[in-house]
């Protein structure tokens, strides 16, 4: 370990900045959304068994809701363009404007060229939480999702229920083929999932998830979904993630559309403005 210089404790002191700035970004119109949420009707439901995934689709102007029936269950979602699936959700960049735990108010933005908000979160019973004395946060943006390759680099085990695989084999039963279906899969929005990083190592950790039954978060759709949700073989992740011990629950999913009018005024934001043909040409 390299020797601390003698100016390091001014070096550490030096003030943080924050890398993007959000004074500037448009904002969702959240008292417009709250009242068309107020008076919908159940288009569809979707029931996710323990240890399994499955696919809903949203229109553009209606809501979802992600529930936890019959008690705490943790979620991987990942968001696709309904029309285009090469626009999927961003977590990366959705964290650098949001922080590492969404909750009312954030968006999942899509990836690059687009760009643009894909869904609003507005209501999470679980908002109450804030933050833990271990630093732990609900609904994060940092993990990446379960995967069979991890489990196998870890522990020599084969498991074939982690998240990424229960993702990848829905998305095979929406009719892509299997590698295609496997290179879709992205990193998610853990829902309901409590995590943080240590203070000492700066790991990441999780602890048992403090939604109970009858714990939602809802979605409005900015654009059309096809979604993508597994219920984590990890149950509440109160242990480990990719395990057949784990009590798990189901996830339910509920599509609400809106009355008529509810949203005057609403418009489906377009695609980023950036003009890439002269920052990245396109040819030559």
């Amino acid at each position: 370990m390299s020797q601390a210089p003698a100016d390091a404790a001014a070096r550490r002191a030096v003030a943080p900045v924050i890398c993007y700035p959000t004074a500037s970004l448009p904002q969702p119109d959240l008292a417009l959304y709250g009242r068309a949420l107020s008076k919908v009707s159940v288009e569809q439901t979707a029931i996710i068994a323990p240890r399994t995934a499955d696919t809903f689709r949203v229109p553009a102007g209606h809501f979802f809701r992600i529930s936890c029936p019959d008690g705490a269950q943790v979620g991987d979602l990942n968001l696709f363009g309904s029309e285009n699936p090469g626009e999927r959700f961003y977590s990366g960049k959705t964290r650098a404007l949001h922080g590492t735990h969404l909750s009312v108010g954030a968006r999942m933005w899509s990836g690059f060229p687009w760009l643009r908000a894909m869904a609003t979160i507005v209501a999470d019973s679980l908002d109450w939480y804030g933050v833990d004395g271990f630093g732990g946060r609900v609904h994060d943006v940092i993990g990446t999702r379960c995967d069979p390759y991890t489990h196998h680099l870890l522990t020599g085990g084969q498991y074939h229920h982690c998240c990424h695989s229960n993702l990848t084999r829905a998305l095979v039963a929406e009719g892509y083929p299997r590698a295609e279906a496997e290179a879709m899969v992205h990193d998610v929005l853990n829902v309901f999932m409590c995590t943080g990083f240590t203070a000492d190592t700066g790991q990441y950790f999780m602890k048992a998830s403090p939604a109970r039954a009858g714990d939602h978060i809802v979605f409005f759709a900015e654009i059309d979904l096809l979604g993508v949700l597994s219920a984590c073989p990890g149950g509440d992740c109160g242990a480990e993630h990719s395990s057949d011990a784990a009590r798990c629950h189901r996830l339910q999913v509920d599509v609400l559309a809106p009355e008529a009018g509810a949203l005057t005024g609403w418009a489906p934001p377009q695609p980023n403005g950036y003009d890439r043909t002269h920052g990245i040409p396109l040819e030559g």
